[in-house]
């Protein structure tokens, strides 16, 4: 049984008063994007105040923004902020790995099926340039995604390439078994966080992945532009996809930049992206994660498993469908409908809603649900009453 059904940590009450939603909108679309606390608004416009008045952003504030927020990811996530780079995309990290993980002819590229596209076309890619294949996992509908992953992992697998939850309905996938099929059989293993870090507790150390990137503008709660990439320690010798000033050795001493040298920031930093000294971004980014370990993950996903149960149970109420809890990431409740509810209605239904102030976003044939902490009882009503007379 997953932990966020066992009730044992004490619920987080409703955050709504640290973020500007007005009372009528009930937003419930998190994994669209999140929207911003109040906190870290303001820490990002402290970023920006600093590039309004540039006389007093000296040469170690480009260096000092830049570690705090490493310091973030890396309490976020586990592990060192030594392992910790600085990207604005999951694509942008997701490169960085395919760079660093050659692969033999012949060697499967496992990945999910209908994956996020930005952790599909990389490995595409590189599969044409490696001559390695791609293996596509399917499940049956209300199948668990675990068994399915580790049975297509084997003596061929040269990389399994996964998210924690599937970004359309919230499918989890045990990452921790799924490391450890992959050192069994020699694999790498790449993942991207986007839809879980955040939500979900996670820890480098207990998977042990070769690369995870996510960006940080969904469930970490931050900007859009920012993202971060964990290298594990094996990689740190390894190829960055730019080379910019600021991620060679010395780069703090601004009066010797033209004494260019060949070696590189420690750690993870070499994979660090251009112009990473951001303070906006960066300040924005921490504040965010400052405001989540706050709260707890582990208590924020209990929490949130709470709020999914109860809107799935409503929602079956009115004759929809709602995936067994075991099966999906507490923060994901995916919707599905009758078989004669048309196309063409479902294909409006998320602008019907939106007119009533309600957002969710659809996938497929699914309704996908995701609030958070600011989201309370009404918001979770209104959804539910909304969508009875829509569909009624």
């Amino acid at each position: 049984m997953p932990f966020w059904l066992n009730g044992r940590m004490s619920p987080i009450p409703c955050q709504r008063d640290r973020f500007d939603i007005p009372r009528e909108v009930a937003y419930l679309n998190c994994a669209y994007m999140s929207p911003l606390a109040r906190e870290v608004s303001d820490a990002a416009g402290k970023g920006m105040a600093l590039k309004a008045a540039p006389w007093t952003y000296k040469p170690a504030d480009f260096f000092a923004h830049t570690e705090a927020a490493r310091s973030r990811f890396a309490a976020l996530a586990g592990g060192n902020p030594n392992d910790f780079a600085v990207v604005p995309s999951v694509s942008y990290g997701l490169a960085v790995a395919a760079r660093n993980l050659p692969l033999r002819h012949g060697q499967d590229i496992v990945v999910l099926a209908d994956q996020f596209p930005s952790n599909l076309y990389v490995w595409r890619e590189h599969a044409v340039t490696c001559g390695a294949r791609i293996v596509t996992v399917t499940r049956e509908a209300g199948e668990a995604w675990t068994p399915a992953v580790l049975a297509a992992i084997g003596p061929d697998t040269g990389l399994v390439a996964v998210p924690n939850c599937h970004w359309a309905d919230g499918g989890l996938v045990d990452l921790e078994a799924v490391g450890a099929a992959c050192r069994k059989v020699g694999a790498a293993l790449v993942l991207d966080l986007t839809q879980s870090l955040g939500a979900l507790p996670f820890d480098v150390a207990r998977v042990q992945p070769d690369f995870m990137a996510a960006a940080c503008y969904k469930w970490a709660m931050g900007p859009y532009g920012i993202g971060m990439l964990y290298a594990a320690p094996k990689h740190h010798g390894g190829t960055p996809i730019e080379n910019n000033w600021m991620n060679r050795g010395g780069s703090e001493d601004f009066s010797r930049l033209v004494d260019y040298r060949n070696d590189f920031q420690p750690g993870a930093r070499r994979f660090d992206m251009g112009e990473k000294a951001n303070p906006p971004l960066l300040m924005g980014a921490a504040a965010a994660i400052d405001m989540l370990l706050g709260w707890g993950i582990a208590r924020i996903a209990e929490t949130l498993g709470a709020r999914t149960l109860a809107l799935g149970e409503a929602a079956r109420g009115i004759g929809l469908l709602a995936p067994d809890p075991a099966t999906r990431a507490p923060h994901f409740l995916s919707l599905g409908f009758p078989g004669e509810v048309p196309a063409p209605l479902l294909e409006r239904l998320p602008e019907r809603l939106a007119g009533e102030n309600v957002f969710v976003s659809l996938r497929g044939r699914s309704l996908r649900v995701t609030p958070h902490l600011y989201n309370d009882d009404a918001d979770c009503d209104r959804l539910i009453a909304v969508l009875k007379t829509a569909l009624g």
